[in-house]
């Protein structure tokens, strides 16, 4: 099941405020269909994204390790 949290722009600012931790993302179209996930560092794996993806949304839910942030995955896969 998908992340229940508001999708957000994937663009510099929403990169920027991104924290700097561990943690599960999911990429969106711009209709909000999930197109990619996984788990990072979130502003390092943003970053990537707002590089290479042509995603244009993106949601996330913060982790304390990678650990955590994997379980998040296999939930929300």
């Amino acid at each position: 099941m998908a992340l229940r949290k508001r999708w957000r722009a994937l663009d510099r600012s929403t990169v920027g405020s991104a924290p700097d931790r561990f943690g599960y993302y999911e990429l969106g179209d711009s209709d909000g269909a999930v197109v990619d996930s996984g788990v990072g560092v979130l502003r390092d794996a943003l970053k990537d994204a707002l590089g290479y993806s042509s995603a244009e949304k993106v949601r996330w839910a913060e982790a304390t390790s990678r650990e955590h942030a994997e379980r998040l995955a296999d939930e929300h896969r």
